[in-house]
């Protein structure tokens, strides 16, 4: 049962997240956190506090406005007090230069009690660098910005 009301909420904060609101996420992160996306770039890096996290969130949304995610398969493991889940996923967008792009990637998140201390972001750096390097040749200066950390 436990696994199915988790199941439940990774459904939710997907889902949310698709719709431009990334509020669910920043609620559910724990007092003490790590925010990582992977790769050397303007959506790279590791956030530790809620300020920055919500930056980058706001960031991505500029960068991808319609952002989307089809999550294609959700595993979980383990206890409520130590919860592993890895979520595999299919993102699309349109980035703010209206091309049509999709991206694998998978979600490793830890779940503490109900509350999320780690969420690491992985993915296809490729075709995310691609976007980002399109969308900078079409004018956008935050798609090589540095990243935001903290």
């Amino acid at each position: 049962m436990y696994h199915a009301i988790v199941r439940k909420r990774v459904e939710d904060l997907f889902s949310a997240v698709s719709k431009g609101d990334a509020a669910p996420v920043l609620e559910g992160l724990a007092p003490r956190f790590e925010h990582i996306f992977l790769g050397d770039h303007a959506l790279g890096g590791t956030r530790t506090t809620i300020e920055k996290t919500k930056l980058w969130y706001e960031r991505l949304y500029r960068l991808l406005p319609d952002i989307s995610f089809e999550v294609r398969s959700i595993r979980i493991a383990g206890p409520p007090w130590n919860t592993l889940v890895a979520a595999d996923w299919l993102e699309s967008n349109s980035g703010t230069d209206g091309v049509r792009t999709s991206t694998p990637g998978v979600h490793v998140v830890r779940i503490v009690w109900g509350k999320m201390p780690s969420i690491g972001i992985y993915p296809d750096t490729v075709g995310l660098v691609s976007t980002l390097a399109r969308l900078s040749r079409a004018g956008v200066a935050e798609a090589t910005a540095p990243k935001i950390e903290d």
